[in-house]
């Protein structure tokens, strides 16, 4: 694993070659633009290549996959458009696996489970809403978790994503009682101070697109009490 870099953006770069790099994204930054008008992280990596580089034109960057605002870890660049098609197929594919780290405060019933439903997507209110059995536009989602820690307050939920749908793990977490810290839209009962949600994209598992050497990227959880307990 390469050494954690830094910039003046406060840019955490996990990992990084002529082909893709992976940040470590806090939560509050947004992925690429949206109506908010804020700096999304793509343009912020953009700017630390064209720096670190000294490129003197356009700096080509894809954007392979998403995580909410709220949400903090791992996001995965493109550097060149040969690793960018072929990261999206992977990603479309499901060969990229996922692993997420969920503070929640109830227990679940089962300690280690599947869960499987189906999802729905609200536009108008940018909410997913959950059913046992598939409904007209749902997609299935999958996902594994195990309890891995008890906190004083908390428990720490390992999760592995089989599927990539909107919200998903927020939603099918709130679906057996159990929503994220700080998740108010999915049934958390109060914010976070940083207004972020407990919810952490820890480390991720794939062949290089190029290459086709194994790489297994981590992100580390950010410098808090509460997350540094669960360590």
């Amino acid at each position: 694993m390469k050494k954690i870099l830094s910039n003046k953006d406060n840019l955490q770069v996990l990992f990084e070659d002529n082909h893709i790099i992976a940040i470590n994204k806090r939560c509050g930054d947004i992925v690429q633009g949206d109506k908010t008008g804020d700096k999304p992280l793509s343009e912020i990596v953009k700017s630390y290549l064209k720096e670190k580089y000294s490129k003197p034109g356009n700096v080509f960057l894809g954007v392979v996959h998403r995580l909410d605002r709220p949400t903090s870890g791992i996001v995965l660049f493109a550097k060149t458009s040969k690793s960018l098609s072929r990261l999206n197929k992977m990603f479309k594919e499901g060969v990229i696996e996922k692993y997420y780290l969920a503070i929640v405060k109830n227990k679940p019933t089962k300690s280690e489970s599947t869960l499987m439903h189906w999802l729905w997507k609200n536009e108008k209110t940018n909410k997913s809403i959950h059913f046992i059995k598939e409904t007209k536009n749902s997609k299935k989602a999958i996902l594994h978790y195990k309890v891995t820690k008890q906190l004083e307050k908390y428990y720490l939920l390992e999760i592995k994503l089989d599927t990539g749908r909107h919200h998903q793990i927020r939603c099918q977490l709130k679906a057996i009682g159990c929503p994220i810290r700080g998740d108010l839209k999915y049934g958390y009962e109060r914010s976070n101070r940083d207004g972020g949600i407990d919810l952490h994209a820890k480390k991720i598992i794939f062949n290089h697109p190029v290459s086709k050497i194994s790489l297994e990227i981590d992100a580390p959880v950010k410098n808090d009490n509460l997350w540094i307990a669960t360590k």
